[in-house]
């Protein structure tokens, strides 16, 4: 809408041809999100369902009685503040739309009395997941100049043709792990939203800087992106809501953002990732997220399926082992565990872009 507006206006005032620059609506989406966020969260806490404590967590019992389920209102927010600041394409649209459904399915789960169950809610994961690729798989191969998608992978100079049912199989999968490795990372104040905050930014420079510009994604031998600047407003759109959330839930937390949140998020970077055109950037952009809340999927199902059990002296989520193992405080998980992000992102990031 800004950027139409700006348009519209440009010829009769000038100043308004700012409303089209990428960088401005970029920190437009930033503050806006981030302002808006602090503000009308601590406003919806009486409306909000109430933690009722996770069963096989460490410490749950400081968690429970606390309003839950504030990804309703960042998630939203995020939303109305992308169709006021980015001009959207037909996909980008859906993959709002897409985003909301993941956080509403999380957040009637939030407020249920009787919790969904985790084959309900993983078959609900599926559908989203599988229209996403779809979409994305459709929208890609339309921009592409052949009608055909590509993959450009660590390691290879030339881009690999993806055929569409590779194409959906490899994204569903993706995006699945990371709303329910997102989900079992929700676990510690300010972990989770730390780490994704991470993610968010650098998948937002990537789109921006890299993909969405022709000259050095060019030098950098990776396929550009002309939609790649939408894609870093959207992206620091998200960065600004979920910074206003964090004001609330840094250690000790007023709020917490519940499925309704942790899906919601794992969700959108899933399909960033995707559009990125290199799936291999999950490890980049959440690698500790994987590792923290995968490997416990990992286990269990491996023991509930095959009967096989792996890491028994490990206990999962990975932070709560650390809490209860280790002896570690809620605020050394949090830094520790960003530190370690932050060093798996810029080696990964280096590592994907330049050695090829």
């Amino acid at each position: 809408m800004l950027y139409y507006l700006g348009e519209l206006l440009s010829d009769k005032f000038g100043p308004a041809r700012l409303l089209q620059s990428y960088t401005v609506l970029i920190t437009i989406a930033l503050y806006l999100g981030f302002i808006a966020t602090k503000i009308l969260v601590p406003k919806f806490y009486k409306y909000l369902p109430h933690d009722r404590g996770r069963e096989f967590t460490e410490h749950a019992a400081d968690a429970k009685g606390k309003p839950t389920g504030a990804g309703v209102v960042f998630i939203t927010i995020f939303v109305i503040i992308c169709f006021l600041c980015v001009p959207l394409s037909f996909c980008q649209a859906i993959i709002l739309l897409l985003t909301w459904l993941s956080m509403l399915t999380g957040f009637l789960d939030d407020r249920s009395v009787k919790s969904w169950g985790e084959y309900l809610k993983g078959f609900l994961d599926l559908v989203i997941c599988a229209a996403a690729s779809v979409c994305l798989y459709i929208f890609i191969s339309k921009i592409s100049g052949d009608g055909k998608v590509y993959f450009w992978l660590p390691f290879l100079t030339h881009q690999v043709e993806v055929p569409m049912w590779l194409y959906i199989i490899v994204g569903t999968v993706l995006l699945w792990a990371s709303i329910n490795t997102t989900n079992c990372t929700d676990g510690v104040d300010g972990l989770s939203s730390m780490l994704i905050l991470v993610a968010l930014i650098t998948l937002g420079c990537i789109f921006y800087f890299v993909l969405g510009h022709k000259d050095l994604a060019a030098y950098l031998l990776v396929p550009h992106l002309p939609s790649g600047a939408n894609w870093g407003v959207l992206s620091f759109a998200m960065a600004g809501t979920l910074m206003g959330y964090l004001w609330h839930n840094a250690f000790p937390s007023n709020v917490m953002m519940g499925d309704a949140g942790s899906r919601a998020l794992g969700f959108f970077i899933g399909a960033c990732v995707m559009v990125t055109g290199n799936p291999f950037l999950i490890l980049a952009v959440s690698s500790i997220i994987l590792v923290n809340g995968g490997m416990g999927l990992i286990k269990v199902a491996l023991l509930r399926f095959f009967k096989i059990s792996i890491f028994k002296d490990i206990r999962f989520p990975l932070h709560d082992h650390m809490r209860k193992k280790r002896g570690w405080s809620a605020t050394q998980v949090v830094i520790k565990f960003l530190i370690m992000q932050l060093l798996f992102t810029v080696a990964f990031v280096g590592m994907f872009f330049k050695v090829r």
